[in-house]
């Protein structure tokens, strides 16, 4: 018991210390390097390489929902409350053709379905079932400008759940977008997605962690930089120091 002790005592100091070297500017520096070669090598080795894909028999019976599970902002419990009969997904910023699309207009485009495993950052994952519309597809037909260099996806939801917070945003480059398993959900397990899973539309990345996969998405916006938009770090947990690529 001694000895597991000072091993415990030791691999909290460790872990204290790493703590602190990473708030460090030099640790910053080191981390950030980090996040750029793990994201060069991926786009090397595997640009367009697909995430692994499962049958239906290895679908998980509980798929626990990630982040947000029941948005209280007021204009999303309008649309809640009315089915969604009158939501419209925005795609705008840097596009040739502004989007709104209804959920109807969305099912009518050519859909992807794919049974892919979500890895969440706090260590848990689950296997389901997605079907939704081709990101890759939508913005083509916004056509795109030359300068749009990132994809950012805002959304109706605040982590605090006021009115008045912060809403939830996160941001992908052109090549994720244009990946062929990047797609906007809005079924799950073969049923309409439900609210503690993002409905009415849910952003699947399927080869990155799960806080990358924005729930509740409002609009679309095509962008050269995203310094200005929150506090310049790509999401709202990448402005809390989550990685911005988050590669798996």
């Amino acid at each position: 018991m001694k000895r597991r002790s000072l091993l415990l005592g030791a691999g909290a100091l460790m872990l204290s210390g790493c703590d602190r070297w990473a708030r460090s500017a030099s640790g910053q520096c080191s981390l950030k390097t980090g996040e750029r070669l793990n994201q060069k090598t991926q786009r090397d080795l595997a640009r367009q390489a697909l995430a692994p894909e499962y049958q239906e028999k290895d679908i998980s019976r509980d798929f626990r929902a990630n982040g947000s599970t029941n948005p209280s902002a007021a204009e999303y419990v309008a649309l809640r409350d009315n089915g969604f009969a009158d939501y419209r997904l925005l795609i705008e910023g840097l596009v040739e053709r502004p989007l709104s699309l209804s959920l109807a207009d969305l099912r009518r485009r050519p859909p992807r379905t794919q049974i892919t495993r979500h890895d969440c950052v706090e260590g848990w994952s689950s296997i389901g079932k997605w079907k939704g519309a081709r990101l890759s597809a939508l913005l083509d037909e916004a056509r795109l400008k030359p300068e749009a260099r990132y994809i950012v996806f805002h959304c109706f939801d605040a982590l605090n759940q006021r009115e008045d917070g912060e809403r939830y945003y996160t941001s992908i480059d052109i090549p994720e977008a244009y990946h062929e398993q990047t797609i906007l959900a809005y079924d799950m397990n073969d049923a309409v997605l439900t609210v503690p899973h993002g409905a009415p539309l849910r952003l699947r990345l399927e080869r990155q962690l799960g806080y990358k996969m924005a729930k509740y998405i409002k609009r679309i916006e095509a962008v050269e930089s995203f310094a200005q938009i929150g506090a310049g770090k790509g999401g709202y947990w990448e402005d809390r120091g989550y990685e911005w690529y988050a590669g798996i």
